[in-house]
């Protein structure tokens, strides 16, 4: 169980760098589309290009930080019903759902897609749009952000052994972190970034809060 526990120490060090590191997307994500905004007002001209960057950038967040979220425990759960039984009791199904379900459906995905990440590269598939992007390295998405799921699933499988033997603590707790925003505003400032940046990303921030505010509030 030692062995098995360093493992998923590993698994969660891994997914947890590359969670953190995936902000950076949203941030391009958003200066890109800023400046093909400007550039079409501007002189009436745009790029499939930059419009198709946008989507593979939101690909790469959402495939790519799907296994930070279930780290963080920020997946959906049916805690409505299993909130009426013991924590050993939701612990069980919860491994029953990681090794029954989530695993096959990782390896599906995984053996359906990878073909056609292989054939996109190997043609060199271009989007059929005028001025667009090659298409394999946003299929490739696909395959290593299941992976990473598919990885993390397996470190929370061990965590919930670990709690049902008396090895380690209860792994349902979600971590307590800043959030997205906070984060991304911090690193923005360490390295320096220009302040109109800064103050958009802040002004984001306050609008996030105020939302979250009003939701809680109805």
């Amino acid at each position: 169980m030692n062995a098995m526990l360093k493992m998923s120490q590993l698994i969660d060090g891994l997914n947890e760098r590359i969670g953190r590191n995936l902000m950076w997307l949203v941030l391009a994500a958003v200066v890109i589309s800023a400046v093909n905004a400007m550039v079409r007002k501007a002189f009436d001209t745009s790029s499939n290009a930059f419009l198709e960057i946008q989507w593979y950038l939101f690909a790469g967040f959402v495939l790519l930080g799907s296994a930070y979220t279930m780290l963080r425990q920020g997946h959906v759960k049916i805690d409505v019903i299993l909130g009426h039984f013991s924590k050993r009791t939701q612990i069980l199904v919860e491994c029953f759902g990681i090794v029954c379900f989530l695993m096959p459906f990782v390896f599906k995905v995984i053996t359906l897609v990878w073909p056609l990440v292989a054939r996109a590269y190997d043609s060199g598939e271009m989007s059929q749009n005028a001025g667009g992007l090659i298409r394999w390295p946003v299929y490739a998405l696909v395959p290593v952000g299941f992976a990473l799921l598919g990885l993390q699933g397996l470190s929370e499988l061990v965590k919930r052994l670990a709690f049902l033997t008396g090895a380690g603590p209860d792994p349902t707790h979600p971590v307590k972190t800043k959030t997205a925003e906070e984060e991304l505003a911090e690193e923005i400032k360490k390295h320096q970034v220009a302040p109109e940046v800064i103050n958009r990303v802040e002004d984001s921030l306050d609008m996030h809060r105020d939302q979250t505010r009003n939701g809680s509030a109805k």
